[in-house]
C-alpha cells in the first residue's frame, strides 16, 4: 500500500489481499484500482471527513477483492472475505464488520441510488468508487477498455457492447451521477463528457 491507512495492516493480511486482487488476472478491477479509490478516500478525509474511517478504508480495500466478470455474487463474496480477514488478523480492534460488509455489498447497486437513498458516509464511499467516471479522458478511456477486456472471455463482444452502452446511457440520463455534493461539484461535468463520448463513439 503506497497510501497511508488509518490502521496498521498486518503483513500476512496485506499479502493475502494483494493475492486476491491478482486472481484471476484483471485489466481494471485490480490492486491499482484500489490505490485509486484510496486516493479519493484521502480526498474525502481532507474534505467532508469520515465518521468511521477504519470501516470505510477496509471497505475500499476489499470491495473488489473477489471479482469474476459476469458473476452476480462478487460483492457478497468480497464482503465475506473482508469479514474473514478482519476476524483472523484484526481481532479485538472494535471494527464494525457488519458495516464493512454493508458498504461492500452496496457497490452491487452502483447507478441505482439517488441522493438520500443511503447515509452520507455510504454515499461518499460509493462516490469514491465511481470517481473514475469523472477522470481525465485518457484515464476514463483506459478504464472503459479494461472493463471490455475483463468481459472478453465471458460474453460475445456484440452483447457486451449493447449492455455496456445501456449501462452508460442510464448513468448519463440520471439527474445526479454522484450522490454527494463533494463529488458532484468535482466530477459531474467531466463524467458527463466522458459518458457522452463513450455512448456515441463507435467501438
Amino acid at each position: 500500500m503506497t497510501l497511508p491507512l488509518p490502521f496498521e495492516l498486518p503483513e500476512e493480511q496485506r499479502a493475502a489481499l494483494e493475492a486476491a486482487y491478482a486472481t484471476p488476472p484483471r485489466a481494471y478491477h485490480n490492486f491499482q484500482h484500489v490505490q485509486e479509490v484510496l486516493r479519493h478516500y484521502h480526498a474525502v478525509a481532507q474534505g467532508p471527513g469520515w465518521q468511521r474511517p477504519i470501516e470505510a478504508a477496509l471497505a475500499v480495500l476489499y470491495h473488489d477483492a473477489i471479482y469474476e466478470a459476469g458473476r452476480q455474487d462478487n460483492e457478497s463474496r468480497s464482503a465475506d472475505l473482508a469479514a474473514e480477514h478482519i476476524e483472523r488478523w484484526m481481532p479485538g480492534r472494535g471494527i464494525d464488520i457488519a458495516r464493512v460488509r454493508q458498504l461492500i455489498e452496496l457497490t452491487a447497486r452502483h447507478g441505482t441510488f439517488s441522493p438520500g437513498d443511503v447515509d452520507e458516509e455510504a454515499s461518499l464511499f460509493l462516490d469514491c468508487d465511481m470517481a473514475i467516471l469523472g477522470a481525465a479522458p485518457a484515464v476514463f478511456d483506459a478504464y472503459d477498455r479494461g472493463i471490455a477486456a475483463e468481459y472478453r472471455a465471458v460474453v460475445p463482444g456484440w452483447l457486451f457492447k449493447i449492455n455496456r452502452k445501456r449501462f452508460l446511457k442510464a448513468l448519463l440520463t440520471r439527474e445526479r451521477i454522484y450522490l454527494t455534493p463533494f463529488f458532484h461539484e468535482r466530477f459531474d461535468t467531466q463524467a458527463r463528457s466522458n459518458l457522452r463520448r463513450a455512448v456515441t463513439t463507435k467501438r
